[in-house]
């Protein structure tokens, strides 16, 4: 059976609930009309030009990311510019652009317990307190044994696949409980030093939050913005796949491959 845009926005529903959309987001339908039809479905963390020219060149009809093409209003759509290039292309090749950020990034089962779990946590839940009916945007939870920092970090590297990482505390302090925050996580430091986890772990986080951390006997790793993220192409591809089985279509879903952190470790 034949899908449209508007069957994979629905799909898309059930995994990351536009309604759990922070108010400053603009996740959701970016580029396209819902009666598109879709036969074969990219997923990607970033809609860069060399990404949305990619899933054009390949005949995808959707395209899926992790951050929004429009973030801010356009005065102008300009080809000459990153964002009407990319905007160009995709309306060339009738492809629908559709963007699962905090929706995916707050929704139970999305990036911030993909994170959790992938760095071994268990008894996972809120890191905001206040978020008892709605979960917030970081997690909490516990290691199955006690480690040290130095060891917590060399264990998400290799789970991770990071080869560097920034670290912030005594390299011996005791860590059972950690919480986690993907992207930017130096928004959720009040609720981590509210919290009773030793670490941090986050990207993008900043040198005072680090003196912070210090001067409270607690730790960050910072995994950086791309490492925190880049999971979500493969975990969503698999999850878009399950979902249009169960319901019959026909669509494929490819995973892009090429995506690489802008940041070179020299």
């Amino acid at each position: 059976m034949n899908a449209t845009v508007g069957d994979l926005i629905e799909i898309l529903e059930t995994i990351a609930p536009a309604e759990l959309a922070e108010e400053w987001d603009n996740s959701g339908l970016q580029v396209g009309a819902r009666d598109w039809p879709v036969k074969k479905i990219r997923v990607a963390l970033d809609p860069q030009p060399e990404v949305v020219l990619s899933a054009c060149r390949e005949n995808a009809d959707l395209l899926v990311t992790h951050h929004p093409l429009i973030f801010r209003p356009l005065r102008r759509v300009d080809p000459a510019t990153p964002v009407g290039r990319a905007v160009e292309a995709a309306l060339a090749h009738k492809m629908a652009v559709v963007a699962v950020h905090t929706n995916l990034d707050i929704a139970r089962g999305g990036l911030n317990d993909l994170l959790a779990e992938r760095i071994g946590l268990e008894n996972i839940s809120s890191l905001d307190t206040h978020a008892e009916e709605r979960p917030g945007l970081g997690r909490i939870g516990d290691l199955p044994l006690p480690v040290s920092l130095s060891d917590l970090v060399r264990q998400i590297k290799g789970r991770m696949g990071l080869l560097t990482v920034r670290m912030a505390g005594d390299p011996s302090l005791a860590v059972s409980r950690v919480a986690v925050c993907t992207g930017s996580g130096g928004s959720l430091m009040s609720a981590f030093f509210a919290s009773d986890a030793q670490a941090f772990v986050s990207g993008d986080l900043r040198y005072h939050d680090a003196r912070d951390a210090e001067n409270a006997g607690r730790a960050l790793v910072d995994i950086g913005h791309f490492g925190s993220e880049h999971l979500m192409v493969g975990a969503l591809a698999e999850r878009l796949r399950e979902a249009i089985e169960r319901r019959g279509f026909s669509a494929a879903v490819e995973e892009c491959r090429t995506e690489q952190d802008p940041f070179r470790r020299l």
